[in-house]
């Protein structure tokens, strides 16, 4: 199958195109847009989005400021409108809703905001159904990290994954620990909580293939959109007919509602990595946090995803080299949008609340079509 596969994708490869920046700061090689190392008011950022299907899916956006830092991987399925819309309007309704409460940020200040950009694509959706129906079917995973005074909080929707490196004690050895809840049915848990929620559908998770699936249908049970799932007024025509449940729809099946964590952050807490599935695809914790630890801070995030590319070559018995060579679109036959963002934290100036000029800055990667 990989043979017959890359005898399709001779006419698909691209010439290795020199690197170049964009005016969005970013520098662009191939399908792979990164920058190195910057700052942000809580230490120092590294980020990469590496491109895989046709119209790039994941989006993810660094705000940083008075507040403290905010950081948004989407990623997004079905379409790329989704992912768009909550990169355009998640982090507004965060800023608003803490401003509504003085400024304090709380798990509460997470869920509304979620709340509201779930309602807010909900109502685009109904706005264009009659036109564009298959918008019902588009939905993100949405994994948030917001540091505010000396707490991270960590929300998320889906499967992206954020892993903290940890220095145990004086010893010199890094932890990774995962401090995001996911929502796939390929987890035990996940189906447990699918059947309790749904005890008398006995197709709430199916397996297709080898893969845990929703109704047979989606891997993810939480997400912001794909309202076809969660509103019976959606799941009718002219939406398309393999989204659409033969059975009638009594409740939601999918929850936009997240999983929260505070983690209190220690002066031992060196780094966090936020990242869409398509790098813990390819990648352990404990892997992506030896590379974090093992090399300089600046490139951290592109060299995770060449990590990532190295891993899914070597699964298809191919070259990296060739690999890379692939053009978006059959490259998703190997490997998904990856989006990586690492940020190294400052405790002084996370525990001062310090905020220079420099470290005050909007960052939203890959927003081209």
């Amino acid at each position: 199958m990989v043979e017959a596969l890359m005898n399709q994708l001779t006419l698909c490869w691209k010439p290795f195109e020199g690197n170049s920046r964009g005016a969005d700061g970013f520098v662009r090689d191939g399908l792979l847009r990164y920058r190195d190392i910057g700052r942000c008011s809580s230490g120092e950022l590294s980020m990469a989005v590496l491109q895989a299907n046709q119209v790039l899916e994941d989006q993810s956006q660094i705000e940083s400021g008075p507040f403290g830092t905010f950081v948004g991987v989407y990623d997004g399925h079905g379409g790329p409108e989704a992912a768009r819309y909550v990169c355009d309007h998640l982090f507004r309704h965060f800023q608003a809703i803490a401003a509504e409460d003085g400024g304090v940020v709380t798990a509460d200040t997470l869920r509304r905001a979620f709340l509201e950009t779930e309602q807010g694509f909900t109502a685009h959706v109904s706005r264009l159904w009659n036109a564009r129906p298959n918008l019902a079917s588009v939905g993100s995973c949405c994994l948030v990290g917001v540091i505010y005074r000396q707490t991270l909080f960590v929300a998320n929707l889906g499967d992206s994954r954020v892993v903290l490196g940890k220095k145990v004690g004086n010893t010199g050895v890094i932890t990774a620990i995962q401090l995001s809840t996911e929502h796939n049915a390929n987890i035990e848990v996940v189906r447990h909580e699918l059947k309790e929620l749904h005890p008398n559908d006995p197709q709430i998770v199916v397996l297709k293939h080898g893969v845990w699936r929703v109704k047979g249908i989606i891997q993810v049970s939480r997400s912001i959109g794909d309202v076809y799932m969660k509103d019976v007024q959606f799941n009718r025509e002219p939406l398309n007919a393999k989204y659409r449940l033969s059975e009638p729809m009594n409740m939601p099946i999918l929850s936009a509602t997240p999983s929260i964590l505070p983690h209190p952050l220690q002066p031992n807490d060196l780094f966090l990595i936020f990242a869409s599935d398509g790098l813990w695809e390819h990648l352990s914790n404990e892997k992506a946090v030896d590379i974090v630890h093992s090399h300089p801070r600046a490139g951290s995030a592109k060299r995770l995803v060449k990590a990532a590319l190295q891993e899914a070559a070597r699964k298809r018995e191919m070259r990296y080299s060739d690999l890379k060579k692939i053009d978006k679109k059959v490259r998703r036959h190997f490997h998904d949008d990856i989006t990586v963002i690492v940020l190294f934290l400052n405790h002084d100036l996370i525990s001062r609340g310090i905020v220079q000029d420099t470290a005050r800055l909007s960052i939203r990667s890959a927003l081209e079509h």
